[in-house]
């Protein structure tokens, strides 16, 4: 069955759809010895390059992975960066096949939860506007919103992207000159947080995402440090997004780990054939 080639680059963890579509702009994607071109789509037959080099079609069998990483302040969201600032990409573990793909930006001066997974296709779908995955952030900003600013940010302002509001906004409290506020979205568009307080003339000196979708900031995952996610929490990802099929055997291989680094335990597989009765 032909499928689009960014679909299945995606599905065997190269990238996101958005990403590779723009290789494909680049003329970094081959088909059958031609450059591809957008809408194109492969067979199994159909030889695929990236930057010259074949791709292997078969990673889509190879593990689901989710990470949970809390950035710091002061990373960026980039794999390689001209001035050497440190980013988020540095403290991940290895990828034996693929690589990693980043969920939900932060800026460099913001913090909190990102998420990064293997599979390009869970990828696109936890970006993609239409699947409206809420995104919620601690906000601490300069002094109290009065109502009139507090209706605007509910009710909708004007940024140059288009206008823009909060779902929800809930008073956080706070002390002296600083107040924070608990945010909420349904999109994901850059600084979009930041902006919307600057458009009602309010600064924000503090931004934290505490949750991306039904997944929530780990309270002891400390800056700077990853969780990978168990199977009960990557099925409820996929579920958010319809991909409630079933997780491959090879994706359990490692039940948890956390950004320290530790010796791996080899675990053993035990085979049953036991059967249920109902």
């Amino acid at each position: 069955m032909a499928e689009r080639v960014q679909k299945v680059l995606a599905q065997a963890g190269y990238g996101s759809r958005r990403e590779i579509e723009s290789w494909i702009e680049q003329g970094r994607i081959e088909i059958n010895g031609k450059p591809a071109r957008l809408g194109d789509k492969v067979e199994p037959k159909d030889e695929i390059r990236l930057n010259g080099k074949p791709v292997r079609r078969t990673l889509d069998l190879a593990p689901r992975r989710i990470l949970a990483y809390n950035k710091p302040e002061g990373e960026i969201c980039t794999r390689d960066d001209p001035e050497e600032r440190t980013t988020v990409f540095a403290k991940l573990p290895p990828v034996k096949n693929g690589r990693w793909i980043i969920v939900g930006r932060l800026d460099i001066n913001s913090s909190g939860l990102i998420l990064f997974t293997t599979d390009g296709e869970l990828a696109n779908r936890l970006m993609h506007p239409s699947y409206q995955i809420e995104r919620e952030y601690a906000v601490r900003v300069l002094g109290e919103l009065s109502d009139d600013r507090y209706r605007q940010l509910r009710e909708g302002v004007q940024l140059e992207d288009g206008p823009g509001r909060f779902d929800d906004i809930v008073d956080g409290g706070g002390q002296g000159v600083n107040h924070w506020y608990y945010v909420l979205l349904h999109e994901g568009r850059n600084r979009e947080v930041r902006r919307l307080f600057d458009a009602v003339g309010v600064t924000v000196n503090r931004l934290i995402r505490t949750r991306f979708g039904n997944l929530f900031l780990p309270r002891n995952l400390p800056q700077g440090q990853w969780r990978e996610l168990g199977e009960k929490d990557i099925n409820h990802v996929l579920a958010m997004v319809g991909m409630d099929e079933a997780l491959p055997d090879a994706s359990r291989q490692i039940k948890k780990k956390t950004g320290k680094k530790t010796a791996r335990k080899k675990q053993t597989r035990k085979k049953t054939s036991r059967r249920t009765s109902q």
